[in-house]
């Protein structure tokens, strides 16, 4: 059985065309949602220009993040001033997408003062590193896009956007393991270096990090 309870959305040309406004600056706003017809806990995203609607994550992904989650909050402290993000927007203005990534890792001080000034989102200047494990109906919105597959997805959205890091978790059955992208580049829109890890092996988070995480209990996603 896949996890899923209903597949990822891709909102149509008429859809489209009925918005009072451009998809990215309603998303901004935080009025999207109110156009679009969608499940409740639906995440709503703008990826390459498209909005796109995807099913909430179940257990199996959500608990990736929370192994993530848990590593950084134990972490903490005055030489690890690393907080955790997940389900705020980011919006990456220079693209014109806007996304919700699975987590977002943020330094203390930078966290604490788009807090206190109450930004709905966060923007790339204020990211360190962003998450994404990947489910099954919408895992190529989160990969690196390969010669036949697209290429404005959220891989080339981050890069694009100089996020200095990106950690895919990819559940595909094919794939298995986990990918630190990093050195962006803007122009190109890609990440020129990665280093990968099969599911089972302990991930290793560079500086400004220098983390371990345990991924002996992360699996591929059941079909």
């Amino acid at each position: 059985m896949r996890e899923e309870s209903h597949k990822v959305k891709i909102l149509s040309k008429e859809e489209l065309s009925e918005l009072p406004d451009t998809p990215y600056n309603l998303w901004v706003r935080g009025e999207l949602d109110d156009y679009v017809d969608a499940p409740e806990g639906s995440r709503i995203e703008i990826i390459g220009g498209e909005v796109v609607v995807s099913p909430p994550p179940g257990l199996p992904h959500n608990a990736v993040t929370g192994d993530i989650v848990l590593v950084f909050n134990r972490a903490l402290g005055p030489e690890f001033p690393w907080r955790t993000d997940n389900g705020t927007g980011m919006s990456l203005v220079g693209v014109g997408d806007g996304y919700v990534p699975d987590l977002m890792i943020v330094d203390q001080d930078v966290y604490l003062a788009a807090r206190r000034s109450g930004v709905r989102t966060l923007v790339p200047d204020q990211v360190e590193l962003v998450v994404e494990v990947t489910s099954y109906g919408n895992a190529g919105n989160d990969q690196q896009p390969t010669a036949r597959g697209r290429g404005n997805n959220k891989w080339n959205g981050y890069a694009a956007a100089e996020i200095p890091y990106y950690l895919l978790v990819d559940r595909s059955p094919k794939v298995g393991r986990s990918i630190l992208y990093s050195i962006p580049d803007q122009g190109l829109a890609a990440y020129l270096h990665q280093e990968s890890w099969e599911f089972g092996e302990t991930v290793h988070l560079p500086d400004p990090f220098d983390i371990e995480i345990d991924t002996s209990e992360w699996k591929p996603w059941d079909r």
